[in-house]
């Protein structure tokens, strides 16, 4: 398989870590969200969309990183399940997931940051203002939903902690104050310490020196 990736996209970090968790080999076609060759004719032609994650599989390529995950644990479902147990933990697992990637991510990803800067000339404080807040307000949502086991629910990682590593990772990043946030820092720092969190994380990939 082809993963179309960026180090530093959260979606496609996700799928990175998904990839790693299932064993599964794939080769990185770096995807430079920097200088806009999403936007490219090349890429848009294989990727309407023009975002990355984008995964090239035996049936064609796939977009969007949630229906990805769900399709690499329904397709290869011998190796370590992304939504174990029964039906109402696997309905948990989707609900943690969907707060981070559908409420929280969307808010704060770089076509966003960019088109507040750009075409709405906010500042670089106002648009850090912006980026807080987004993420403190779901943060604080989704804090006392965590289970304190060292993962979000269970007892192994699962879709939502595959979701809430690469968020921190960026709250980090930016800056964001997380001392608010106990359970949500010790799932970060737990789930870093396996290797497949370690082999996807942003520094670690080819273009991250780029």
């Amino acid at each position: 398989m082809k993963l179309y990736d960026y180090f530093r996209s959260s979606a496609a970090y996700r799928i990175r870590i998904a990839l790693n968790l299932k064993g599964l080999s794939y080769d990185s076609i770096p995807i430079n969200l920097r200088t806009g060759e999403q936007c490219s004719p090349a890429y848009r032609d294989r990727n309407p969309q023009g975002l990355v994650p984008a995964l090239e599989t035996p049936h064609g390529l796939l977009s969007q990183s949630l229906a990805i995950m769900e399709w690499l644990d329904e397709a290869y479902p011998e190796s370590v399940p992304l939504l174990p147990g029964d039906t109402w933990l696997r309905a948990q697992i989707r609900s943690l997931a969907g707060q981070i990637a559908c409420d929280i991510h969307p808010l704060n990803n770089l076509r966003v940051l960019h088109y507040l800067q750009g075409e709405l000339g906010v500042s670089d404080t106002a648009k850090s203002d912006w980026y807080a807040h987004w993420v403190t307000t779901g943060f604080e949502a989704l804090e006392p939903q965590l289970s304190g086991s060292g993962f979000c629910i269970g007892e192994q990682p699962t879709l939502a902690d595959i979701c809430l590593i690469p968020q921190v990772y960026n709250a980090l990043r930016f800056k964001v104050d997380l001392s608010p946030y106990p359970a949500i820092r010790q799932v970060y720092e737990h789930c870093n310490q396996l290797e497949p969190f370690q082999k996807a994380a942003p520094e670690n990939q080819a273009d991250a020196s780029v």
